[in-house]
């Protein structure tokens, strides 16, 4: 099968043996691929978690025909058209645990749109309502929103019942967007008073709810924005995993501060985050009511490009492989 491999020249397309299922997995003939920033890393080179390095197949998340089954599986069969987050996925060929691999919610979705959802969801269902408590009228900030998890975060928010919802990017034409996919306010955070502009828009007492895509350029402004027991879930590091830190203010205000990530959750673990997801989104999925605004799909045998566009970073929303 054709698959984008990691080589000493980059990214390359090649010809490699095609994954076989185990016991727990479903092999899924893909049609499309949606990218991640984490997929830039190991474009380059660099490990994550467990994959990384030359001879590795890039790519995290995928839609296609079901090809083979497992022994253990039983909710999909051959021919059934899926979603799936799961490593390799820029190929023809991909594998991933049943707990990761979900029936297209209705006929009408294409493969390029569902392919641009595993990841959004899973993260940002988890973020927000099992691991940040959203709770219904309570206030969110997305940190990254122009992002396709960051966009999908927003959704999510409001359709779960959030009473104010704010979205942060330092790109005026994305920002600008932000109020069509559930944004009640934008901010800047490359102007220093976009705490403050944040408790102002919260009655001067700061936010229930932090999703931080950021960290540390924003970390504490996110202190100052936070309300007294606010919570803050950190998902990533785009602006740098380290820096300041104001302890005694994350004291004061008594902030519960929780880090977030795939890489250490186990089989059973990303099984569960994915049902509750399921439990809580699939209706509104298949009425249309979350998406992802797709930016540029491009061919397999152009992923180079593809890495090269999502990388110059001047994109809303997500970038597809079509396979």
């Amino acid at each position: 099968m054709k698959a984008a491999v990691v080589t000493q020249n980059g990214v390359e397309i090649r010809d490699v043996p095609a994954p076989e299922p185990q016991a727990s997995q479903v092999l899924v003939r893909v049609r499309a691929c949606g990218l991640n920033r984490a997929d830039l890393a190991v474009a380059a080179g660099h490990a994550h978690g467990a994959v990384g390095g030359a001879g590795t197949i890039v790519g995290m998340e995928f839609a296609g025909e079901v090809a083979e089954v497992g022994a253990h599986v039983t909710h999909v069969k051959p021919g059934d058209r899926v979603m799936a987050s799961g490593a390799a996925a820029y190929a023809e060929y991909a594998v991933a645990d049943r707990g990761r691999v979900h029936l297209l919610p209705t006929d009408r979705m294409g493969f390029e749109e569902a392919a641009t959802l595993p990841i959004a969801l899973q993260t940002m269902h988890n973020a927000l309502v099992t691991v940040g408590g959203l709770a219904k009228g309570e206030s969110v900030l997305i940190q990254g929103a122009s992002s396709g998890v960051g966009i999908m975060g927003m959704q999510i928010a409001r359709h779960m019942g959030a009473g104010y919802v704010i979205g942060s990017s330092t790109h005026t034409a994305r920002r600008a967007r932000l109020t069509d996919w559930g944004a009640d306010m934008t901010v800047d955070t490359l102007d220093p008073a976009w705490p403050d502009q944040v408790v102002a828009a919260t009655e001067g007492k700061g936010v229930h709810l932090i999703i931080d895509q950021v960290s540390a350029s924003v970390a504490n402004g996110n202190l100052k924005a936070a309300r007294v027991l606010g919570r803050i879930v950190n998902v990533g590091r785009l602006g740098g995993a380290k820096g300041e830190f104001d302890y005694d203010l994350h004291a004061m205000k008594r902030i519960a501060y929780t880090g977030v990530t795939f890489r250490t959750r186990s089989v059973d673990e990303v099984r569960e985050i994915n049902r509750l997801m399921r439990d809580d989104l699939w209706e509104a999925i298949a009425a249309g009511k979350l998406k992802l605004p797709l930016d540029s799909t491009f061919a397999l045998d152009d992923v180079a490009a593809a890495l090269a566009y999502m990388k110059a970073n001047n994109h809303f929303g997500k970038v597809v492989l079509k396979v």
